[in-house]
């Protein structure tokens, strides 16, 4: 089962559902071919980001999360140990029933205090999305709420962009 460590509470999730494996997928692959042969990643989950907020060190705040698409651009933060402890330009979560208040609140949160540039909340029952970007002074910069007819712009990639319909059209 997916886990997360946030301020050393551990919390277990629910394995997630068929559709929501879908769109992960849909986004996935979108970050797959725009990200192909450049600098960054993009990754599914499951895959531990240790996050430490405004810490210098993950010791003094640490914070695991698996989200369900990250791109990392500083793959010098890949430790011997082969784990991530460094801060993502970009996250998605797909919101499920059982996650909903923690992707809304708590990672909101943590994401922005850690220093994330963008974070994605995919919400399959409206077919939206809420775009976050946050400002260098770890603040929500822009908030956009887009519908299935948009096509979502990243903030930190210029020319990544997604028709909404496309990510939602297979449920």
């Amino acid at each position: 089962m997916p886990r997360l460590l946030i301020d050393i509470d551990a919390i277990i999730y629910a394995t997630p559902s068929f559709k929501h494996q879908v769109v992960v997928n849909e986004i996935s692959g979108h970050f797959y071919n725009y990200f192909r042969g450049k600098s960054c990643r993009s990754l599914t989950s499951p895959f531990d980001v240790r996050l430490f907020g405004f810490a210098t060190k993950f010791e003094e705040d640490p914070n695991v999360v698996q989200p369900d698409v990250v791109v990392i651009c500083d793959l010098d933060k890949i430790n011997k140990a082969n784990k991530y402890e460094g801060i993502p330009s970009l996250i998605v979560e797909v919101l499920s029933p059982s996650t909903k208040g923690k992707d809304m609140v708590m990672k909101l949160n943590l994401y922005m205090k850690s220093g994330v540039l963008e974070y994605w909340v995919v919400d399959m029952e409206s077919k939206s999305i809420l775009q976050y970007s946050f400002s260098p002074e770890r603040d929500i910069d822009s908030l956009k709420s887009l519908g299935e007819e948009d096509t979502i712009e990243s903030s930190a990639f210029a020319g990544l962009k997604i028709l909404l319909g496309e990510i939602f059209a297979e449920i």
